[in-house]
C-alpha cells in the first residue's frame, strides 16, 4: 500500500494515457541495433499502455460503485458476497455478476472479499436472442400495456383474454400525501386497520430497504408480520402462500379493553412477489372483504403496480387494492410533485392529510406513461445498436464453429496466410515487410529488395504464399515427429490404462496443454496433435479477440453520444466506427493464429532424447514433458 502511494505521489503520469500513437511514430525514427530490439520497445509502450489504460478504468468503476449504486436497493450482503438485486423484481439475481471490474469495486466498497474480475465473452440483447426462435408466444397478464412494443419488435399481436369469473376487487385511487414520513404512517395505520377488521394485507414495496423500514414501524406497534425481500426469497412461494390466512388473536380496543377477534395475517413483499403462487382464502376472509393490497409506492411500469394489484381478487373473490404515494417518491418528484404540492399548499393540507381523487391517478398513469415511453425508446435504440454487433456476432460465430468442428481447419489456415502474404506485400515498403515476416511468420523476408522492385505483384505473392506454407508445413510436421515416439511408446506399454493423452505445446509466451485421444494419435503418427492445437489456438484467440472487442464497442457506445452536441446521429457514427473495429479484430485474429502457429514447438530438451529413451526412461520423460495423462 505505501509502495503504491509512493508511486502515485512521484509520477504525476500514473492516471495519465500516453498518446501511444506519437510514442509510435517517434520509434520508427529512432535508430536500433536490429529489429528484435525495435519489436522488444514497441511492446514495452503497449504494456505500458495497456497497463495505465487498465488503471483509469479502474477508477472510473470504483467512482460508479460509490456514486450510483446503493446497498439494500441495487445490491444485498449476504454471507460476505455481494448479490445483485433485479429492480424490476427485488429479488436476488443468483449468480449474477456486474462485469467490466464493476462488481470487484462494489466488493472494495463494501469491504468484502474481493473475487476475480470477470470481463464479457458474449453479449447479446433478449430481442435479438429471441428473434433466434423461428415461433415467438407467451402468456402474462400485464402485455396489453406493452402491446405496442411487441408489435414493433417482435411483430406479435396482444389478445386480451376475458377473466373467467367476474372481477370483485376494489380498485382504490390513490392517496397522496406530501412527505414520505407522513406516507408510511399512513400506511401502517391502514395495515392496522385492515387487520383488525379480520383481513389480510400485502403490502408492496419497491426496494430492501422500505420494506425493512416498515417491518421496523410494525415490529414497534408490536404487530406480527412476514417480510418478504431479496433476502428471503427461497420463502417467497411459501410467504406469499400463506398472504391470504386469518387467525384468532387480542386486541385492545380504545378503552383498554381486550377482545378476541379473527386477525388478518400481515406480509411485506416486493411489488411482483407471489406471481404464479395461489393465495387461497378462507370462507371469514371472504366475509370480511378479502385481501387488502397497499402498495407503498407507485412503480415507473403500469404493468408491475397491475401485477400487485392482481394478488388480490383470485376467480371472483374479494378484495381491495390502493397505492399509497408521497410528493417525495422518485416518479411523483419527475413529473407531479410541484402542481400538486401548491394544490395542498393552497388548500391548507395540514399534517398527515392526503388528496384522493381519480384526477390523481389519471395524473399519475400518463406520469407512467411517459416513462413506459422513454424506457421503450431506450430499449429500441440498444436494439438499433445490437443490431450492428449482430452482424459481427454471426461472422465472430460462424468462425468459431469451424474452428470447433474442426472439418475445414486446414482451408481456413491456408485462407489466413494467404490473406496475411497479400496485406504485407500490399503496404509497399520493403523494410515494413521484412519487420512483418518477422514479426508475423517468425521468419526472414523470403524475397529481395530487387524482387520486391521488379517482379510482378502476382507472381511475388504466389511464390511468397508457396515458400510460407512449406515453412508452416515443416513446422507443424516437426510437431508429429518429436511427439510420436513418446505417444507410441505409452501406447504400446500402457494403452490399456490411458484413453487420452497430454501434450505441452508452446510458442515461447503460453503453453497450450493439448489433450487428444492416445489411440487416435497412435494411429494418425501424432497428426491428430496438430489439427487439436490449431484448434485451441484458434479457438483461444477469437475468444480473446472477442472479448476485447466487445468492450471497445461498449466503450465506443459510450463515447458517440456526443455526437448529438454536433447534430449528428450518435447511431450512424457508431456504425462506421464499429466498422473500423471490426476490421482491427479480424486482422489480430489472423495475426495472433498464425503467429502462434509458425512458432510452435513442444518443450523439451533434444528430439534425440525423446527418440532414443529407452522403454525404462520413457516414463520419466513422460513425467518430465507431462505428456503422460
Amino acid at each position: 500500500g505505501d509502495q503504491l502511494i509512493a508511486s502515485i505521489v512521484n509520477d504525476y503520469t500514473f492516471f495519465v494515457l500516453p498518446d501511444i500513437a506519437t510514442q509510435l511514430s517517434a520509434l520508427e525514427v529512432e535508430h536500433f541495433n536490429s529489429e528484435e530490439e525495435k519489436l522488444a520497445k514497441k511492446d514495452a509502450l503497449m504494456q505500458d499502455y495497456a497497463l495505465k489504460s487498465e488503471r483509469v478504468h479502474t477508477i472510473q468503476q470504483l467512482l460508479k460503485a460509490y456514486t450510483m449504486f446503493v446497498k439494500d436497493d441495487d445490491y444485498v450482503i449476504i454471507d460476505g458476497e455481494v448479490k445483485i438485486v433485479d429492480e424490476q423484481t427485488g429479488r436476488i439475481m443468483e449468480g449474477r455478476r456486474w462485469s467490466d471490474g464493476l462488481h470487484q469495486a462494489v466488493e472494495a466498497k463494501e469491504r468484502v472479499k474481493v473475487e476475480a474480475a470477470t470481463q464479457t465473452f458474449a453479449t447479446i440483447t433478449l430481442q435479438n436472442y429471441f428473434r433466434m426462435y423461428h415461433k415467438l408466444a407467451g402468456m402474462t397478464g400485464t402485455a396489453i400495456t406493452e402491446a405496442g412494443e411487441f408489435w414493433d419488435i417482435y411483430k406479435l399481436d396482444v389478445i386480451e383474454i376475458p377473466t373467467n369469473r367476474p372481477i370483485a376487487r376494489q380498485d382504490l385511487n390513490d392517496r397522496v400525501y406530501k412527505t414520505n414520513r407522513e406516507k408510511y404512517n399512513a400506511v401502517i395505520e391502514e395495515i392496522v386497520k385492515m387487520r383488525n377488521s379480520g383481513r389480510p394485507v400485502l403490502v408492496g414495496t419497491t426496494s430492501v430497504e422500505i420494506s425493512e423500514l416498515l417491518s421496523r414501524m410494525l415490529s414497534m406497534r408490536k404487530i406480527p408480520h412476514q417480510v418478504l425481500n431479496a433476502k428471503l426469497h427461497q420463502k417467497e412461494a411459501d410467504i406469499v402462500a400463506r398472504a391470504g390466512q386469518s387467525t384468532l388473536g387480542e386486541v385492545v380496543n380504545a378503552d383498554g379493553t381486550k377482545e378476541k377477534k379473527m386477525l388478518g395475517a400481515v406480509t411485506i413483499a416486493t411489488n411482483m412477489a407471489g406471481r404464479g403462487t395461489d393465495i387461497k382464502l378462507s370462507d371469514e376472509v371472504k366475509a370480511a372483504g378479502g385481501l387488502a393490497i397497499i402498495g407503498t409506492e407507485r412503480h415507473e411500469s403500469r404493468r408491475v403496480d397491475r401485477q400487485l394489484r392482481g394478488r388480490s381478487g383470485r376467480q371472483g373473490d374479494p378484495g381491495s387494492s390502493v397505492f399509497y404515494v408521497s410528493l417525495e417518491d422518485k416518479l411523483m418528484r419527475l413529473f407531479a410533485s410541484d402542481r400538486i404540492s401548491k394544490v395542498m399548499d393552497r388548500l391548507g393540507f395540514e399534517e398527515g392529510e392526503m388528496i384522493e381523487h381519480k384526477m390523481i391517478n389519471n395524473s399519475i398513469e400518463r406520469a407512467q406513461k411517459k416513462v413506459e415511453e422513454n424506457n421503450f425508446g431506450i430499449r429500441k435504440r440498444l436494439l438499433e445498436y445490437d443490431d450492428v454487433m449482430n452482424k459481427q456476432r454471426k461472422v465472430i460465430y460462424e468462425r468459431r464453429r469451424h474452428a470447433l468442428m474442426g472439418e475445414r481447419i486446414g482451408m481456413d489456415i491456408s485462407n489466413i496466410i494467404w490473406d496475411r502474404v497479400l496485406r504485407i506485400i500490399a503496404k509497399g515498403d520493403y523494410e515494413t515487410c521484412r519487420e512483418d515476416f518477422f514479426r508475423i511468420f517468425a521468419m526472414d523476408i523470403p524475397f529481395t529488395k530487387e524482387q520486391f522492385d521488379k517482379m510482378s505483384r502476382n507472381k511475388l505473392e504466389d511464390e511468397t504464399f508457396d515458400i510460407v506454407i512449406e515453412a508452416f508445413k515443416k513446422r507443424t510436421s516437426r510437431l508429429a515427429s518429436v511427439a510420436f515416439p513418446v505417444i507410441k511408446d505409452v501406447y504400446e506399454s500402457k494403452g490399456q490404462m490411458y484413453e487420452n493423452i497430454l501434450v505441452p505445446i508452446t510458442d515461447g509466451r503460453r503453453i497450450y496443454q493439448i489433450s487428444v485421444p492416445l489411440k487416435e494419435a497412435y494411429e494418425t503418427e501424432g497428426k491428430s496433435i496438430l489439427i487439436a492445437f490449431e484448434k485451441a489456438v484458434l479457438l483461444h484467440t477469437i475468444d480473446e479477440a472477442w472479448k476485447e472487442n466487445l468492450r471497445a464497442l461498449d466503450d465506443l457506445k459510450h463515447s458517440v453520444q456526443n455526437a448529438s452536441y454536433e447534430q449528428k446521429d450518435p447511431l450512424l457514427i457508431f456504425k462506421l466506427e464499429s466498422v473500423h473495429l471490426f476490421d482491427t479484430m479480424v486482422n489480430e485474429i489472423n495475426n495472433g493464429t498464425i503467429s502462434v502457429l509458425m512458432r510452435c514447438s513442444i518443450p523439451i530438451a533434444e528430439e534425440s532424447d525423446v527418440q532414443q529413451a529407452t522403454a525404462n526412461q520413457a516414463a520419466d520423460n513422460r513425467k518430465k514433458n507431462k505428456n503422460g495423462k
